[in-house]
């Protein structure tokens, strides 16, 4: 994860001479190497009640008792800090805003899928190999840090003009429903299928995340101009493929029926109530109908205002958009394969 985050720290603010990539660059590297503070105290702490930082021998230390399980429940406690900063779930997630908007718009697509996606896989991995038996424990914290995730996520992002914030707000917002699944990750009868609904909901995230910040790679203009929502006025009617495509887009993470989107939140609901956390999922369910307003903000301006747009995409660019959008429509279609794939790895990370 480190040998992830620190080229991040640089990459972050190559879009010299702009201020704000530089001050985005700097707050992701102060917040970044605070939050890896969290964690290495956290492996510190685990290391004292096990004698172990190997999985293997701190597994067998679980299971032949610990003389201070106090310190190796506060040592995970700090892991999920450190976690939670990278996955963006709130309190965590001061640093997106800011940093997504500064980054070269590259970076920023990068950010939001891979890192992402790290977090999580290394969310799943430590807790599911060393910490079920923690999982009462955890499990209202989880509740809470999913449900504020969600609400914040979404109700911030109402108020959003720049695409690339609303983009990152929209990011923290999924981060929340990804956490969601997450909570039962102690409850031996539902956590497989929990996490192959999270592998799943990864996925679909990833091709609709990747292919909306393509589109805005297509629409900024030099030193970050163009990205605010009347800037897209009549791109729609100019370039109705691009509309087309952003149109799929944002109806996959509102969760629309023929997208990911759709399939990947009707998994995670449908395996939250199964958890017995039908609340969570209501909340889910009702933050959901929130961010289909400002998504839909997105699409009325590019259809439905009148302005001039010429946009020239460059072929790649062009091709990203052109294979998520198809990619989120396609696969939607057979959605049962794809969550067996997902089940298939989470047997092998088991």
């Amino acid at each position: 994860m480190e040998l992830l985050s620190i080229p991040l720290y640089i990459l972050v603010g190559f879009a010299r001479p702009r201020l704000d990539s530089e001050e985005a660059a700097l707050k992701y590297f102060l917040l970044g190497t605070f939050a890896s503070g969290f964690v290495l105290y956290g492996i510190a702490l685990i290391f004292g009640a096990t004698g172990h930082i190997d999985f293997s021998g701190i597994v067998g230390a679980l299971n032949g008792g610990m003389a201070n399980p106090v310190l190796f429940v506060v040592g995970a406690a700090l892991l999920l800090v450190g976690f939670g900063f990278k996955v963006a779930a709130v309190p965590f997630q001061m640093w997106t805003p800011d940093v997504y908007q500064g980054a070269p718009t590259p970076i920023t697509a990068f950010m939001s899928v891979a890192v992402k996606a790290a977090g999580f896989a290394a969310l799943l991995r430590v807790f599911l190999v060393l910490f079920p038996t923690l999982g009462d424990k955890f499990s209202p914290v989880l509740w809470v840090l999913a449900a504020l995730t969600m609400l914040v996520g979404n109700v911030v992002a109402l108020a959003q003009n720049n695409l690339k914030r609303l983009l990152a707000y929209s990011s923290i917002a999924h981060a929340g429903y990804l956490l969601m699944a997450f909570v039962a990750y102690g409850n031996g009868e539902v956590v497989s299928n929990t996490v192959a609904a999270t592998l799943f909901y990864l996925v679909a995230y990833g091709l609709a995340s990747f292919g909306a910040w393509a589109l805005v790679i297509a629409v900024e203009k030099e030193n970050a101009k163009g990205l605010l929502l009347e800037d897209l006025a009549g791109l729609g009617k100019s370039h109705p493929w691009l509309g087309a495509a952003m149109l799929v887009f944002m109806l996959s993470f509102a969760g629309v029926p023929l997208t990911m989107g759709f399939w990947g939140k009707f998994y995670l609901f449908r395996n939250a109530v199964d958890a017995g956390y039908v609340s969570l999922a209501i909340i889910g369910l009702l933050t959901s109908v929130v961010s289909a307003y400002y998504y839909l903000r997105v699409i009325v301006y590019m259809f439905m205002k009148p302005g001039e747009n010429k946009v020239t995409p460059n072929i790649w660019v062009s091709l990203v958009i052109g294979v998520t959008a198809l990619a989120v429509v396609l696969l939607s279609l057979v959605p049962g394969a794809l969550l067996e794939l997902a089940s298939q790895a989470v047997l092998l990370l088991q």
